[in-house]
């Protein structure tokens, strides 16, 4: 029996408090203005993707400081922590690079200036590993050093994309190639210009096992027949520089060695991928979360309503009072799932109840906050709106609420179940 510390070791503390003088010092006096510019090119008709310099300056800052690949998983001692690592190399467990991760989750941007973005993070893990020597070479190693973007190809707009069997793009080896075909959306990092592959998930052999259908394959998204047909609004909000695009691959053609791990075993990567990544999210959205009740302080302590301070009114405090909780429950719950992953090296329903959890909680801490602001709430002079559709659309984001309180369900069931001797989930009318 392991005992529960979740007290962050001496490094992850520094680390955290690094990261917080960071972004306090570097990023928040710059971050409106780089999304005011976004704006203003996307109003102008001049390209809204494009790299801003000052998200180029503070990476260079960021490596400087050390301050970079910090989601390097512990285990990953070898030449790519190394040399891409921080203090020495060593990656962080699960438990500790929560409190980095939620640090970062106080700004749109962070993540990207310290090389912890999503998907790149999970593609990077993914590569750790399973990929091969040669993908590695090829892939991880200009991706660690941020000199390219990657994106992650799976969710499909004509099929319920949360059943993997439901999926239609295929991913078929012919000879020494593999032939990909199909239309994947919510691709997220396509939009970036640096975006150069993706992992691309497909059905290889039908007929198998329903975990033994799908294959990854790298696609560099250059490859004949790749084509980014549109980029998407997730709420009206485009998430430049990195994006969320629909993209369509028709015969595309690659090497077989481009298969991760080999056919077949595109679930076995998903589920050591989306473990740690759903952590991730989760305590990214804690620090949102957090950016969110500040702001909501502020507003309802400095405004003045009908002669008393909008703190006073209608029940506010109280409001605030239970936002509190609420985040310090969700950390907790979330800190608690790392803790699992990192001394079990599973925790699926653990990291199903946080990503059922964490986002709706989000998405009601910045709705209050959002409602305390106004009608500037609803607009871009705060960063509540772009928030929220931040929230919203990760309870969608790797696998929608109803999911992942299924497998919650099915494993706090199963001893009910097996007592009252219906040992399927057919018996139990699921």
């Amino acid at each position: 029996m392991h005992t529960m510390d979740f007290s962050p070791s001496p490094r992850a503390a520094e680390l955290t408090a690094a990261v917080r003088e960071f972004i306090d010092t570097h990023i928040t006096p710059v971050e409106p203005g780089i999304h005011a510019d976004i704006a203003r090119r996307r109003l102008a008709g001049e390209d809204p993707w494009a790299v801003d310099p000052r998200i180029t300056e503070l990476q260079g800052r960021a490596r400087e400081q050390g301050l970079w690949n910090l989601f390097l998983p512990a285990g990953h001692e070898g030449p790519y922590a190394e040399r891409y690592g921080t203090h020495g190399g060593t990656g962080l467990t699960n438990t500790d690079y929560a409190p980095v991760a939620e640090e970062m989750g106080r700004s749109f941007i962070a993540p990207l200036v310290f090389n912890c973005n999503a998907p790149d993070t999970g593609n990077m893990e993914v590569l750790l590993k399973y990929g091969s020597q040669e993908q590695k070479d090829r892939w991880l190693d200009p991706l660690l050093d941020g000199r390219i973007r990657s994106a992650f190809l799976m969710t499909e707009p004509e099929v319920a994309s949360s059943d993997a069997s439901n999926m239609a793009a295929t991913a078929r080896v012919e000879g020494d190639e593999v032939v990909l075909d199909g239309r994947k959306w919510w691709s997220t990092g396509v939009g970036h210009p640096d975006c150069e592959v993706g992992i691309f998930m497909g059905v290889s052999d039908p007929d198998a096992h329903r975990y033994l259908r799908h294959s990854m394959v790298l696609v560099p998204m250059d490859a004949p027949g790749v084509r980014v047909e549109r980029m998407l609004t997730a709420q009206g909000v485009y998430d430049e520089p990195l994006g969320h695009g629909e993209v369509s691959l028709e015969g595309v053609r690659l090497p077989v060695e481009n298969i991760i791990t080999g056919p077949g075993r595109a679930a076995e990567i998903a589920q050591g991928r989306l473990g740690p990544g759903r952590v991730h999210h989760c305590m990214r959205l804690i620090g949102l979360s957090e950016m969110a009740l500040d702001l909501a302080c502020r507003r309802a302590s400095g405004r003045v309503a009908f002669g008393k301070p909008v703190v006073n009114l209608g029940g506010n405090r109280e409001r605030l009072a239970e936002a509190r909780i609420a985040i310090d429950q969700a950390r907790l719950l979330v800190q608690h799932a790392a803790w699992k992953l990192d001394t079990e090296g599973q925790a699926a329903v653990e990291v199903s109840a946080i990503k059922a959890a964490v986002p709706k909680m989000a998405q009601k801490v910045i709705d209050m906050s959002l409602q305390l602001h106004g009608g500037g709430g609803m607009s871009d002079d705060f960063p509540l709106a772009g928030a929220y559709a931040t929230a919203r659309s990760l309870r969608l984001a790797d696998g929608p609420d109803e999911v992942h309180l299924g497998v919650v369900a099915r494993a706090m069931l199963a001893p009910y179940r097996d007592a009252a001797g219906a040992t399927t989930d057919a018996e139990s009318g699921r």
